[in-house]
């Protein structure tokens, strides 16, 4: 089935060359090659991404999509964007990826983790095109990943459903257990534990990043065991489109869905990927793009929790905004110790700090969490 491509041209401008001759008797180029030269040099740089969900939907990908549309805009005629939605699989992936280099795009944002392998493949085909693949962990000459720090802002959203719920019981819907989904629940725990050390969080798992069929069961299942807050790690805007239908406040996830959950929604943490992106075409436009790793978070504004209520407590929204301040500058670790599991093992001492490598291999859940981690295989 051909997926939707829907292109963002930025008009390209036209240089004219007189083609004069003079009197010294030197041959001037032809005029063909004259007009072949002058296009090529103010040809736009084609950027492409791919989604794996669609745009319309307030999720993961409409957040890409608003960062395409910004930097399309900053750059204005120097570069031409587009973008294909709804890539779920990993040979569609890697056809639409072959495509999209094939076309002449020089510069390849691949937004989903399943992306990882086949733009690997196509990569080396294509030693001239840059490819930036997010949420993964390899690369290539030409193949970088990004990602961002989600549970710094998890952790500021557990502040505000700590503070927001009135029986101690909050929801959590949840794709896949990989650590950077148990990072934002265990981030999301911390966070309202800061606020209400009694804290109980709960989480049914989908199974998937993006259906939402059962992101809306899952939502009902945490309503019916009594949640009165819930909040997802999943690409739909379901979880808070149900959530409004039921009347419980729900902290969105990616974007501030509104639309979604007019009355409902209490906050959003959401992805801002637009300063990433406008960095990473510049290199390209300044030949200066290189193998550079990312995973920032509050320091490069890649992540927020947006989209407060004027119902949540003033002191509350005051030592959100404080944590915002010193995870910018860098002062701030959510995982500091002591943590113990939800089994009672200590699992970061006192005075002791996760690292990266920590993070990246987590495989448990915090004290206050319901239930155990299931296999990801």
């Amino acid at each position: 089935m051909m997926k939707k491509m829907v292109f963002a041209l930025a008009a390209a401008s036209c240089l004219t060359l007189a083609g004069c001759g003079d009197d010294s008797g030197k041959a001037n180029a032809p005029a063909a090659d004259q007009k072949k030269t002058a296009d090529a040099g103010s040809a736009p740089l084609k950027a492409a991404w791919l989604y794996p969900s669609p745009r319309a939907d307030e999720g993961w990908s409409k957040q890409h999509d608003e960062a395409r549309e910004i930097v399309q805009k900053k750059f204005g005629d120097k570069i031409q964007t587009q973008y294909v939605e709804n890539v779920t699989t990993v040979a569609d992936a890697e056809r639409v990826i072959r495509d999209l280099a094939n076309q002449g795009n020089k510069i390849i944002f691949a937004t989903s983790f399943e992306y990882m392998n086949p733009g690997l493949k196509v990569a080396r085909e294509f030693p001239d095109v840059k490819f930036e693949h997010c949420t993964g962990y390899k690369t290539a000459e030409n193949f970088n990943y990004y990602n961002a720090r989600f549970y710094q802002a998890r952790y500021l959203a557990g502040k505000l459903a700590g503070a927001m719920t009135k029986n101690g019981k909050l929801g959590y819907v949840a794709a896949v257990p990989i650590p950077e989904v148990l990072q934002g629940i265990n981030a999301y725990t911390l966070g309202a534990q800061s606020v209400n050390p009694n804290i109980e969080v709960r989480v049914v798992w989908t199974n998937t990043w993006y259906d939402p069929g059962k992101e809306a069961d899952a939502t009902k299942t945490l309503i019916g065991q009594n949640c009165d807050v819930i909040s997802h790690h999943t690409n739909s805007q379901a979880v808070a489109s149900t959530a409004e239908a039921e009347k419980v406040k729900v902290i969105s996830y990616h974007s501030a869905m509104k639309k979604a959950a007019p009355t409902q929604l209490i906050g959003a943490v959401t992805h801002h990927w637009d300063e990433y992106y406008a960095k990473r075409i510049e290199d390209v436009l300044n030949n200066r793009w290189k193998v550079e790793p990312v995973w920032g978070g509050a320091e490069r504004h890649m992540v927020r929790l947006s989209a407060i209520t004027d119902q949540a407590p003033a002191d509350v929204v005051k030592d959100i905004n404080a944590v915002y301040a010193r995870m910018e500058k860098g002062e701030f670790n959510v995982f500091t110790g002591p943590i113990v599991d939800n089994e009672g093992k200590t699992v970061i001492a006192e005075g002791e700090q996760a690292d990266d490598a920590h993070l990246t291999r987590m495989n448990y859940f915090v004290k206050g969490v319901v239930g155990k981690v299931p296999s990801s295989n």
